[in-house]
């Protein structure tokens, strides 16, 4: 039967419903049979409708049980799905069709069931780091550079450290590093150190050898940025995650700050700020004119570069 001739049944089934001259039973099975036609034309709804009808008329049908279990089902309905399969089951322990239907709400169940721990457990880390950033009085603006850095974010460990994946941008040709593991309490120097190594290859476009451990300095932009309120925060935690899809993760993050972008300086004007590399990762980003952009971002440049005079001169913007 195509799609035409289910939708000529359900009018016949209707009319038969509409002379309103049989009886609750005869009824019953005519619900039943309109909720079985609407499954295969996709009307779930419908379907569900008729059938929970069916099962009012005479409770004793089992196939309008089925059905409404199946019509659940497909419309997610998974609690309902299940107390339909077992008040059909009662009434006929050895039905095949619901020992199938019921294997697969189980199933569904169960899968739903693990997704939202995971929801539930990526929402409490991500709250988790929040907490943290806040504590530390750290200013968190829009993301730059996603397309370098992908969604990484980042995490707390068991101590309740931070640890940051951290950008190092060339501003002389805008390549870059990516440090997946900026731990805040490390030093610049540990990882420059290891960066910059006597074993370290020299940078492919680096032709002049310029970028040397003695010759590199580290800065980041200040005087411009925006900062995030607590409620724009935690979806930009949460991204990449199971809990990206969430919705309402942060009701109770309602407050003052709820309803705005803080400009901290008030015009576009960055100022590059020279990074004391025997500070840590932490004393660097509390600064009170640092934004973190996402993620730290860091302008490495070489004292024995010809870029470095135009750099520091303020003559240089991002791209």
């Amino acid at each position: 039967m195509g799609e035409k001739h289910y939708t000529e049944a359900v009018d016949c089934y209707t009319r038969a419903i509409n002379q309103k001259v049989l009886s609750e039973s005869e009824n019953s099975i005519i619900y039943a049979n309109r909720s079985h036609v609407n499954l295969l034309l996709g009307n779930y709804r419908r379907a569900l409708t008729d059938a929970e009808e069916a099962a009012k008329l005479c409770p004793t049908n089992v196939k309008a049980l089925y059905r409404a279990a199946k019509a659940s089902l497909l419309l997610n309905l998974l609690t309902e799905a299940k107390s339909y399969c077992e008040n059909g089951l009662e009434l006929d322990p050895d039905n095949d069709e619901l020992k199938k239907l019921m294997k697969q709400i189980d199933l569904r169940k169960l899968a739903v069931e693990q997704h939202e721990a995971e929801v539930s457990k990526a929402i409490a880390a991500a709250k988790e780091v929040l907490s943290a950033i806040e504590d530390r009085g750290l200013r968190i603006g829009k993301a730059m550079f996603q397309e370098l850095t992908g969604v990484k974010k980042p995490v707390l460990d068991k101590n309740k450290i931070l640890h940051w994946p951290v950008l190092l941008l060339y501003a002389e040709v805008m390549s870059s590093d990516f440090v997946e593991d900026f731990c805040e309490t490390d030093n610049f120097s540990t990882h420059l150190n290891m960066m910059f190594s006597e074993s370290s290859p020299p940078l492919p476009w680096d032709r002049e050898n310029a970028y040397t451990r003695e010759a590199v300095e580290l800065y980041y932009g200040a005087g411009s940025g925006v900062c995030l309120s607590k409620r724009e925060i935690l979806p930009y935690l949460l991204e990449g995650s199971s809990g990206s899809n969430a919705q309402s993760i942060c009701d109770e993050e309602k407050d003052a700050m709820d309803h705005a972008l803080r400009d901290i300086s008030g015009k576009n004007d960055s100022k590059w700020v020279k990074v004391n590399e025997n500070r840590t990762l932490y004393q660097v980003l509390k600064e009170p004119n640092f934004v973190i952009p996402g993620i730290p971002v860091f302008y490495v440049v070489s004292k024995k570069s010809s870029f470095y005079e135009e750099f520091n001169a303020g003559k240089w913007v991002l791209p």
